[in-house]
């Protein structure tokens, strides 16, 4: 699914309608350029899991533990990750594993852990339709052992 956002509203919008139909165990991943609007897409899917609180992106802690939506909100930010054996360190598994929604901003650096299946959200600028669109697109991914 491609969807084009006009503005920062529309991205945060997309992001609410997921986070309002997330279920136990929804793993997704983020990938865009910084600055492309994946902070605003996250803010909101909480506010779609009924997260009030604020969300940052988790560039330095790595991960953020939201407990107060409608399900267990954990938000990863792998930039700064130097091996995937620092995921371990941080208790991945029972994120990515467990009964609440993941989502990964930077994925491509672990991408030997992630799960067998998982949906990846690409945010793309195209500044030729102008500064604030995005083109978001969302797949299914699959991947082999």
């Amino acid at each position: 699914m491609t969807v084009d956002s006009f503005s920062a509203k529309e991205t945060f919008e997309l992001g609410e309608k997921i986070g309002k139909e997330a279920e136990p165990g929804d793993v997704y991943t983020l990938i865009g350029d910084l600055g492309v609007g994946k902070t605003v897409f996250t803010q909101g899917v909480a506010k779609g899991l009924g997260i009030i609180e604020p969300i940052n992106s988790p560039t330095f802690t790595i991960l953020q533990v939201y407990e107060e939506g409608r399900l267990p909100f954990y938000h990863f930010d792998v930039y700064r990750i130097g091996d995937v054996e620092e995921m371990e360190e941080i208790g991945y598994e029972d994120c990515i594993y467990g009964n609440g929604v993941c989502f990964i901003e930077w994925a491509n650096l672990i991408e030997e852990i992630l799960p067998v299946h998982y949906r990846e959200i690409t945010i793309a600028k195209d500044l030729g339709k102008g500064m604030d669109y995005r083109r978001i697109t969302i797949e299914e991914i699959e991947r082999e052992v």
